[in-house]
């Protein structure tokens, strides 16, 4: 006969955290389980130690440029495929998309630096809204060929999708609106409102804000599903990247500098993603209302998704995004 009974806490009050809380996410629709209990439990595993000296056939590293695809765009002097750039623009030689059968469309890499370990966050001013504008360049060339859409990312470290430690950006530029970027528009709608502004204003009235200026947002999202996912927008950043104006780039990519180094204040060089949420190329999209904000994510690769997740749908984080925001305002303000 097997027995069995509903397993209860009595006897281990002294270790019970806070009490876990539901939150809706208004920009994703996500449902995320606050769990801040969560961050007192013992862990016994290790993290895999990262490389210390960058590999000798670096493809992204000067002098290898014949190792690339030839480069469809560069900043800095020199002959295209040769040293001297500051930022090189080249085909993905493992793409995603635009190979062969399946989606059309094109991927690209942009190379953040000829130093190796040169990541985002230690980009000064110029260098970051240098890369931004590039960015931004390449997103317009797309959008001008026809793209539906185009996917901006910085995957950094192995745990957040890197297979080369160069540090390097992604643009993947596709003929179909994906279906996260249907749904946005499909919420924003429904909502009657900008939920972007919206959870920003959540933010602050939570004590959410991570930085805040004329020009641009930053702010811990009310319901963000990891520790130190971070958001970044603008009052008019308009609904797609590639008509942001200058003086609004100029500031995002600062910001979004500033907040990659206060994580690396906080964590150390921890894997990372920074996503651009991008609107459709104009008339991709039979939109039911008017477009939403652009807005930027970054998140630290520090929480995995387990099996609880896998079966019921609801990320858990284990840190209080206001309180997130306490420190990652306090590692910027050191950081910088």
């Amino acid at each position: 006969m097997i027995t069995s009974r509903v397993a209860t806490t009595a006897g281990y009050a002294g270790r019970l955290g806070a009490m876990a809380e539901l939150r809706e996410d208004p920009v994703t629709g996500r449902t995320v389980l606050l769990a801040p209990g969560r961050a007192a439990r013992p862990t016994t595993t290790t993290p895999v130690p990262a490389p210390v000296a960058p590999p000798a056939d670096c493809p992204f590293c000067p002098g290898h440029e014949s190792e690339t695809p030839p480069e469809l765009a560069r900043t800095g002097p020199g002959a295209p495929d040769t040293p001297g750039w500051r930022l090189r623009v080249v085909p993905n030689l493992y793409p995603i998309v635009g190979g062969g059968p399946g989606v059309g469309g094109s991927h690209e890499v942009v190379v953040l630096a000829p130093e190796h370990d040169r990541d985002l966050s230690l980009l000064d001013d110029a260098e970051a809204t240098e890369l931004f504008g590039l960015l931004r360049e390449r997103a317009r060339a797309h959008a001008a060929a026809g793209r539906a859409h185009v996917q901006t990312l910085v995957n950094h470290g192995r745990a957040a999708g890197a297979s080369i430690a160069h540090p390097h950006a992604q643009l993947l530029a596709v003929d179909l609106v994906p279906p996260a970027v249907r749904a946005h528009h499909e919420r924003s709608a429904a909502a009657g409102a900008d939920p972007v502004a919206t959870d920003r204003a959540t933010a602050v009235t939570h004590d959410g804000l991570v930085l805040d200026a004329d020009a641009l947002w930053a702010w811990s999202p009310w319901a963000a599903a990891s520790p130190y996912e971070t958001r970044l927008s603008a009052p008019d950043a308009g609904c797609r990247f590639a008509d942001t104006p200058d003086a609004t780039l100029a500031a995002l990519a600062r910001a979004t500098r500033d907040v990659v180094r206060g994580i690396r204040v906080l964590l150390g060089d921890v894997a990372y993603n920074v996503v651009w949420h991008d609107g459709p190329t104009p008339g991709a999209i039979a939109a039911p209302g008017p477009a939403p904000r652009w807005y930027l994510t970054v998140v630290p690769r520090i929480s995995t998704v387990a099996g609880f997740e896998l079966g019921t749908g609801l990320l858990v984080n284990v840190l209080d995004p206001a309180e997130a925001a306490v420190r990652l305002r306090g590692a910027i303000t050191d950081g910088g």
